[in-house]
């Protein structure tokens, strides 16, 4: 039996006490400053630590701090540290700096001793430097784009593809059959925010009506505003407001865009009228990521480039409100149909838990041992990738492509996302067998290395996760032992 503390703290980034360079989505390159900042704090004694490595979940979480429960101003304080102590590159100013007379009663290092670090500093830089240096991607990738791989560009067939979205969307009464066919496979960046509106069902087909549908769906999500959002104060709604308002600075913090406080404003009205509207799930830790997709994507509409550096007060008031308005219902669209995730005690996870482990172990039997063998459960980590899509694996670029795909499936985000779990999940099988033990697969599991992935990685992965869904969906007798 877990508690609900124990979900939460499989469900975001862990900091493991022996602190590593980790390498995904959510965890760039560790900054080398930070490192030996970190490295030269006082540490816990290690008598006794190296005899024995945490072999159960609950052994590891007692040597391990969850990342949601560190103090803001701790971390903060350690943030601001980083910013005025530069990291000396030169070693005789290093040997200097620590040589110098006792502050504050610390005792004086050695020369040897400064050299150590100095030696740990250049070789953390070294490693980092020794990462393959790859494409930089863009927020938001063009279909256009050039891959992770480097691949060319095939520019004459993605104009033709433009060309069939223009021609689609233009007809009268747009085919959404046809548009789902054509969206499977991405949808250039010129027609996604049109696509995205109609595929979730927030825009009729009728392109007669579209204007005044929209017209009327934000007028009613302003009004929501006026009649509810006063209320966040309220006894019965200040726990959740504020639950929201701790969560918003962390969504995705890498990205400029999203620490402009105009922006998080936005997010915290969406996330709060949504909460109160579905009272028999309210807000749930996750949700709050799945806002991002759609906000950057009704944003691109207006914006060329640099999406993620592009300051949200440079817009007209109206097309702020048109993006906020957007975002909240094709957000509430996508939850709909995925609500049992986020009720009490979250039925829906558990489910598409247990079937993922069902699948995976018919797909890769030695995997599914080897997990055994570790005694890391299948909770422990895709939990984290049921509750937020995979959101906290893939870079931002990879979720909006991966999403392209879950709209146009008749139950993308519901069903077929069990088969890309999968899916990703095995394409990791070399490095998870060679982890031999609790703690280095479970943390290798919480920082899969897909920080420079494009849309060709994310293309194989959705390959690969039809080919299973063709394969089991509707084949029980092979789905099940």
């Amino acid at each position: 039996n877990y508690s609900y503390r124990d979900i939460r703290f499989w469900s975001y980034p862990l900091l493991s006490l022996s602190l590593q360079p980790v390498y995904g989505a959510q965890h760039p390159p560790l900054d080398p400053r930070r490192h030996r900042l970190l490295k030269d704090a006082p540490k816990v004694s290690s008598v006794n630590t190296k005899s024995k490595k945490p072999s159960t979940f609950h052994e590891f979480a007692r040597s391990t701090n969850d990342a949601w429960d560190i103090d803001d101003e701790e971390d903060d304080s350690v943030f601001s540290l980083k910013q005025q102590e530069p990291i000396s590159t030169n070693p005789s100013q290093e040997r200097l700096d620590i040589e110098r007379g006792p502050a504050n009663g610390r005792v004086v290092k050695s020369s040897s001793d400064a050299q150590l670090n100095v030696n740990a500093a250049r070789n953390t830089l070294q490693k980092q430097q020794s990462l393959p240096v790859r494409p930089i991607i863009p927020l938001v990738a063009r279909i256009s784009d050039q891959n992770a791989s480097g691949a060319p560009l095939m520019m004459v067939r993605e104009k033709t593809r433009l060309d069939k979205f223009k021609q689609l969307l233009a007809s009268p009464n747009t085919d959404l059959e046809e548009l789902r066919k054509h969206s499977w496979s991405g949808i250039p960046r010129e027609v996604r925010p049109v696509t995205w509106r109609l595929l979730s069902g927030y825009l009729p087909a009728n392109r007669e009506r579209r204007d005044l549908v929209l017209q009327r769906k934000r007028e009613e999500y302003f009004g929501f505003i006026e009649q509810y959002y006063h209320s966040r104060t309220d006894e019965n709604h200040r726990d959740t407001y504020r639950q929201i308002h701790i969560d918003i600075p962390r969504t995705n913090p890498l990205i400029p865009l999203f620490q402009q406080p105009l922006v998080q404003e936005v997010f915290e009205r969406i996330l709060f009228i949504w909460a109160i509207r579905h009272p028999a799930s309210g807000y749930v830790q996750g949700i709050n990521d799945l806002v991002t997709p759609f906000f950057v994507v009704f944003l691109s509409e207006f914006v060329e480039e640099d999406v993620e550096n592009f300051e949200m007060a440079s817009l007209p008031l109206d097309t702020q409100r048109n993006i906020e308005a957007d975002s909240f219902w094709c957000m509430s669209k996508l939850l709909d149909g995925i609500q049992d995730n986020y009720t009490f005690a979250q039925p829906g996870i558990q489910i598409k838990v247990k079937a993922l482990e069902e699948l995976v172990s018919r797909i890769d039997e030695d995997v599914h041992v080897h997990f055994q063998k570790c005694e890391v459960e299948y909770l422990q980590f895709a939990f984290r990738w049921m509750n937020n899509l995979l959101m906290r694996e893939l870079p931002l670029r990879c979720t909006i492509r991966l999403w392209d795909t879950y709209q146009a499936e008749s139950e993308g985000f519901s069903h077929f996302h069990l088969y890309v779990c999968s899916a990703f999940l095995i394409k990791w099988r070399k490095e998870i067998l060679s982890m031999v033990d609790f703690q280095s697969l479970l943390m290798l599991l919480q920082n899969l290395p897909t920080i420079h992935w494009g849309n060709e990685e994310v293309g194989l992965l959705l390959a690969e996760a039809y080919r299973l869904k063709y394969m089991f969906a509707d084949a029980p007798s092979h789905y099940k032992r």
